[in-house]
């Protein structure tokens, strides 16, 4: 495991609408792991456009 180096990130606030079940679960899962909700909103993000398939290189090979 890699050390923890602080460093400033540049945030943006944003309004967003999310229903009511899913966000009781997002505040149970960031509670969980001792995280803000913003922060653990963030992560799920990042994770997500890591993992989404790349649609525009999909339509270039085909």
């Amino acid at each position: 495991m890699s050390d923890f180096v602080p460093k400033p990130y540049k945030k943006d606030p944003i309004t967003i609408r999310i229903d009511f079940e899913k966000l009781e679960r997002i505040d149970k899962l960031a509670y969980k792991y001792n995280l803000s909700r913003s922060e653990f909103i963030n992560q799920c993000i990042d994770y997500a456009l890591d993992h989404i398939p790349d649609l525009t290189k999909q339509a270039d090979e085909e």
